[in-house]
């Protein structure tokens, strides 16, 4: 049996399965990056809920995985060279799991790095936009008087899902009739956008044509459908 008894977080966190991928996560937008792609490629792991509502990323078990005190955060048991390998950012975790399996990336270099610089895309700028405008439409930046940032990040946002929709023309998916990495990464972000921040009217969601066409061909998928609820929310 695989020992991770190395690692401190699973001290607060006991793998039951230590031969599968451990998942810290939570399912927010990055979050279900994770448990997404896992489902999706069928790969055997066990997930644990860290409550960021209860500061738990930020305990010395879960910083000694992601000293960023993000999740989410992976061990895979059967790293490269069969060692065990602790990765953090959502991003990274989504090229390297599909980089192990061969699976949801192009094979042929080019393709290859035209799917990570989607990745980088989401990762850079719409993570990092939606996520504010998300705090100053929804949360405390809301009672704010000057209303500057609000605008800055709706505009943004704007622009955003406007360069999805145009790499969209003509493509199912991010990288064509290719289901990849890169709709991972942003699937959970969009639905979040106007779902959970209740932006979808400001951005003017509804006057895209292919964003939301893409949104509900990703939600429809099984795996999708699954990653969305894991870990299960206590």
């Amino acid at each position: 049996m695989t020992d991770l008894s190395a690692f401190p977080i699973t001290k607060r966190w006991p793998a039951k399965h230590p031969d599968r991928i451990q998942l810290y996560s939570l399912p927010t937008p990055n979050g279900v990056k994770a448990s997404i792609v896992l489902e999706e490629l069928g790969l055997p792991y066990e997930p644990h809920l860290v409550d960021i509502t209860k500061n738990e990323s930020w305990t010395s078990e879960f910083l000694s995985l992601n000293p960023n005190g993000k999740i989410p955060a992976i061990i895979d048991p059967d790293g490269p060279g069969g060692k065990p390998l602790a990765l953090f950012e959502s991003g990274a975790i989504l090229l390297y799991l599909a980089e192990k399996t061969g699976t949801l990336i192009p094979a042929d270099a080019a393709g290859r790095w035209e799917t990570v610089q989607w990745v980088m895309f989401q990762m850079a700028a719409i993570g990092p936009m939606f996520g504010q405008l998300g705090f100053f439409h929804k949360f405390a930046g809301r009672e704010y008087e000057d209303k500057r940032p609000l605008a800055r990040y709706r505009d943004e946002s704007k622009r955003l899902l406007g360069v999805i929709e145009t790499r969209l023309e003509g493509r199912d998916w991010i990288m064509g009739q290719e289901y990849t990495i890169a709709d991972i990464s942003m699937l959970g972000w969009v639905r979040n956008l106007i779902g959970f921040y209740e932006a979808r009217d400001i951005v003017e969601f509804d006057a895209l044509k292919r964003v939301p066409a893409w949104l509900e061909r990703g939600l429809a998928r099984p795996g999708v459908q699954r990653g969305l609820a894991i870990p299960a929310r206590g």
